[in-house]
Order: C-alpha cells, then structure tokens, then sequence
C-alpha cells in the first residue's frame, strides 16, 4: 500500500501520520485519547497538529475545555477536508500503482 507524503510549498508536510491522528481524533473527539491509541507521546501528538494549523494559517481542530466532563476535541472543516483529500489521493495512487509496486514485492520474494 502506497502511503504518501504530501509537501505543499515550504510550511506544509502532510502525511499518514498526521492523517492518522486527525481521524483519531475525529473518532475519540479527544486529542490526549487519539495520541493514547496511536502510542504516541501527547506533546507529539499537539506539535503534529500546530504544525498543520501554522502551515494554514488556521486551525484543524477545535477545542472545548472543562466541564464536568472534561475537554473535547473536534476537527474543523478544515480538518475534515485534509482527511477526506489525503483519502481520495491514496486510493488514487494505490489504483493508479498497482502493477509497479506489486512489481516491487516481488523482488522481496
């Protein structure tokens, strides 16, 4: 499976990574929940994030702290866009490769 690395100009990297950890959080509706599950580190976890909030100029996630509850972490539309994009263009490169990188496994065997 093809996984790629997206560079939009100098301040945007774009990556599974970060894909991984916005559907996380779009799933846990929790950033400290989303870094748990992905085995990462919490301060990683929100560095990943500002990164992809100073390269747009704004932000990914929203967040709601307190309550009785406690905070909630939801994605932008911002946020949601990036994941559904990120998606399209895998599912684009892995149909598009398929003949080249079986090709690749191949030479493994």
């Amino acid at each position: 499976m093809v996984r790629p690395r997206i560079y939009i100009g100098e301040k945007i990297a774009i990556g599974p990574g970060k894909i991984d950890l916005l559907r996380k959080i779009a799933a846990t509706q929790s950033l400290a929940a989303a870094a748990r599950e992905l085995k990462i580190p919490y301060k990683r976890a929100w560095l990943l994030i500002d990164s992809l909030n100073q390269g747009f100029g704004k932000p990914v996630v929203e967040t709601i702290t307190g309550g009785k509850g406690g905070g909630q972490t939801t994605l932008t539309d911002l946020g949601k866009a990036l994941i559904e994009r990120y998606l399209a263009l895998e599912s684009r490169l892995n149909h598009t490769s398929y003949a080249e990188f079986n090709a690749l496994c191949q030479l493994a065997d």
